[in-house]
């Protein structure tokens, strides 16, 4: 890599489209203010390694790498006969409960930027992002330690109760919905196949009236498909890959070309996962992590790219801490601070310092742009 090279990623910022924090805040009492190193230290005698493996995540690694923004998510998983879930984790069993705890979890991020203000802020309109983003670019700013900017987005839209409910939600902050984590009252998702339901296309009408951003990750593709039709307001896929890279892949969770495709003519901007077992079918078998690269995140950006002919829809969302940790992610990465290691790919591949810069953040912060308040 050139000196050229060399400056313009460091000098390239990120936007991460999906990170579970609240979920590891809840479930494990992870203080992202601290460093992912602190936190290793501190979790290694413990059993949540062998349950999330070793944390990604850690303020100081948010600006070692420049991430200034993060999609943080609301998450949590309904209740499943022989799942082996951490104590403390959020599951439910019924619709009061699941709504309970989406709004424990926003209200999470709302206590982590009042209590540590140095180090995470929420950024839920065109004009906090644009303050934000000035004060990372003042002279110096990136000499100094910065807060991080949290736009939540919630994953499974169980938390929901009714669509009267919506408008309460967006005022508390929410700005981000995936239908899906599985297949639930309003959509096919991840291992359970099927379409959109009423219910759930009456939903998609209520998040467009107010202005919400649809996340498609984790919907079958067939309800996938049908919301690219219905939804007249701005998509995104905050993190997926595509299936036709992963040799052997079988299941509903990754992209087909044709999904991608008609995606892309809808202006979706796709987040790529730098996440083994969505680069490489049975990679544990096949030689471990150290068979797997940061190349096959580029790669996996490439493919995307050279569908639709342009850089301007890809960027990528880490799922990191997203139920994995460094044991599950390419051999390059010990922390989210080693995330600038995926650009020179790009740059062997042919791409542009401005198609880098795209795919880093510029392509997510055009969504942020026109789809915030």
């Amino acid at each position: 890599m050139n000196d050229s090279s060399a400056f313009f990623i460091h000098m390239t910022w990120f936007i991460d489209a999906h990170e579970d924090l609240a979920w590891n805040i809840v479930t494990f009492q992870r203080d992202y203010t601290r460093s992912a190193f602190e936190t290793r230290r501190l979790e290694a005698a413990t059993s949540i390694p062998s349950f999330n493996e070793d944390t990604m995540l850690g303020w100081p690694e948010y600006n070692q790498a420049n991430v200034r923004l993060v999609f943080g998510t609301l998450f949590a998983s309904p209740a499943r006969a022989g799942a082996q879930e951490p104590a403390n984790a959020p599951f439910y069993h019924n619709l009061l409960e699941a709504n309970h705890l989406y709004w424990n979890q926003l209200g999470i991020y709302h206590q982590l930027c009042e209590n540590h203000p140095q180090a995470f802020r929420l950024v839920l309109s065109r004009q906090q992002l644009q303050a934000h983003l000035q004060e990372w670019e003042q002279p110096g700013g990136e000499q100094k330690a910065q807060p991080v900017g949290l736009v939540p987005l919630m994953e499974g839209a169980e938390g929901i109760l009714s669509c009267d409910e919506l408008s309460r939600w967006w005022e508390a902050g929410l700005r981000i919905i995936g239908l899906a984590w599985s297949g639930n009252r309003f959509t096919g998702g991840t291992h359970a196949p099927g379409p959109l339901t009423a219910e759930g296309k009456d939903l998609l009408a209520a998040m467009a009236e107010i202005g919400f951003i649809l996340d498609l990750a984790h919907m079958d593709r067939q309800a996938a498909f049908q919301a690219l039709e219905y939804y007249p307001g701005t998509i995104i896929t905050s993190h997926a890959n595509a299936s036709r890279l992963v040799e052997n892949y079988k299941g509903n969770r990754l992209l087909d070309d044709d999904l991608i495709h008609a995606m892309l003519e809808r202006d979706v901007v796709i987040g790529v996962v730098p996440y083994n077992n969505f680069l490489k079918f049975g990679w544990k078998e096949s030689g471990g992590r150290a068979q797997i690269s940061l190349r096959m995140v580029a790669e996996q950006a490439d493919y995307i790219c050279q569908l639709v002919g342009d850089a301007e829809h890809v960027g990528i969302g880490t799922d990191f801490d997203g139920g994995f940790g460094l044991q599950s992610t390419p051999i390059e990465l010990n922390s989210i601070a080693d995330l600038p290691k995926l650009l020179p790919y790009l740059v062997e591949m042919g791409y542009t310092v401005e198609q880098c810069d795209r795919f880093a953040s510029g392509n997510f912060l055009r969504v942020l742009e026109s789809a915030l308040p």
